[in-house]
């Protein structure tokens, strides 16, 4: 199964980026998504942001998650 993680951005460097996800801190490739800036949420899947999301609809989409049991470690190392 796929799974993308809703992830905030940290910091960027070019089209590289570290991005936060459930107190994971992760390097991600911000090619798609160029107009991002530190404390925007992304959408993050295999180490690439796919898209900029409203900030409230990624804490409610985190919420979800963690009700539903899949976000954890191995969501984590996935995204």
């Amino acid at each position: 199964m796929c799974l993308a993680v809703p992830a905030q951005i940290i910091s960027l460097d070019g089209t590289l980026a570290v991005a936060e996800m459930s107190g994971v801190k992760k390097q991600i490739d911000v090619t798609l998504t160029p107009e991002v800036v530190p404390g925007d949420w992304v959408v993050v899947h295999v180490g690439y942001a796919l898209q900029r999301i409203d900030p409230l609809k990624a804490q409610e989409t985190l919420a979800a998650m963690r009700t539903a049991g899949n976000l954890g470690s191995d969501a984590m190392a996935a995204s």
